[in-house]
């Protein structure tokens, strides 16, 4: 499952990060590195953006950014 298909209050484990190059070296200066528990914060009125919480604070990107997060729901 993507980080996309969760819903508002849901927490997940970060299993892997996906792409390459810049972006994905970006994501993981960010926190979003394997084994990290995160969660849905907010979900924008027409479904993009999203804002998640990861390591004591809060991160909003798009949801064609989140897809190439995979997690684990808890």
């Amino acid at each position: 499952m993507t980080l996309d298909q969760l819903s508002k209050n849901q927490k997940a484990r970060i299993v892997a990060v996906l792409g390459s190059g810049k972006l994905r070296k970006r994501l993981l200066e960010m926190g979003l590195t394997p084994g990290t528990i995160i969660g849905i914060q907010k979900i924008a009125p027409l479904n993009d953006p999203i804002e998640i919480y990861v390591r004591n604070y809060v991160l909003a990107f798009r949801k064609s950014i989140a897809k190439m997060i995979v997690v684990e729901v808890l």
